[in-house]
């Protein structure tokens, strides 16, 4: 990074002191909570970690240096919540990724909604409907099945999981009946973001990584297991 960018060491000492407020009014905050759940806490708790985030950048542009904070994953992604502490209504977006595996199974799944809605009709008469394409057959299934019955069979329908978001937004009132139908997804405000959930075979990749530092920090130079002390016989006559 050059010169002309590098943060001033002004600004390094103001995120600094950033911290140092925020820390202040996290523990106030802490002391004050009212329960488990406590939004003041949660609000404390995503200030004190943008705060930390902040300084840890200006501090290693500025001097090449870092700190020992770690901001959990999931929520660093997130600015700090903004939303009504008692909020009266919630949106719950969800995202789920899937890739079509085996699409012959798809379209026999499909076949045989329509065999059913066409009072009996069989695979064999043919299908001049949405079945008889991928994304016709998608369009079949997702209008039949409720989205979390097709992802608990999805390897039924020939589907193959991929990653899932769901996040839980915070409103003042309920919406409108109507009212963001048309574009459901571009009113989301990240700072209304409650909480929010992630499932990703990243994770599985990195609890695998983690075991396998387990079993090498179990097996010996030589790549054995280090030899356990036998049990000691049974005492007969006892």
């Amino acid at each position: 990074m050059s010169d002309a960018v590098q943060p001033t060491a002004a600004e390094v000492r103001a995120a600094a002191e950033a911290v140092k407020t925020a820390l202040d009014r996290h523990l106030a905050a802490v002391e004050r909570r009212t329960g488990d759940d406590d939004p003041a806490v949660y609000e404390a708790f995503n200030e004190l970690a943008a705060a930390a985030e902040e300084y840890d950048e200006l501090l290693y542009d500025r001097y090449d240096e870092v700190t020992p904070f770690e901001i959990p994953g999931g929520d660093d992604t997130l600015p700090p919540y903004t939303g009504p502490e008692e909020p009266n209504a919630l949106s719950v977006v969800i995202r789920r990724d899937y890739a079509v595996v085996e699409p012959q199974r798809l379209l026999a799944q499909a076949q045989r909604v329509e065999a059913v809605e066409e009072d009996g009709a069989t695979a064999d008469e043919g299908f001049d409907a949405a079945s008889g394409t991928v994304h016709g057959a998608l369009g079949v299934l997702f209008g039949e099945f409720e989205p979390d019955e097709i992802a608990t069979r999805h390897k039924e329908f020939g589907l193959e999981e991929g990653d899932s978001t769901l996040w839980v937004t915070a409103s003042d009132e309920p919406a409108e009946p109507g009212e963001w139908l048309e574009t459901p997804f571009e009113s989301i405000d990240p700072q209304r973001v409650v909480c929010r959930f992630d499932v990703s075979a990243v994770f599985d990749e990195e609890s695998d990584d983690d075991l396998d530092d387990e079993l090498d920090n179990d097996l010996g130079s030589d790549g054995e297991t280090e030899s356990l002390d036998p049990l000691d016989p049974l005492d007969a006559d006892r």
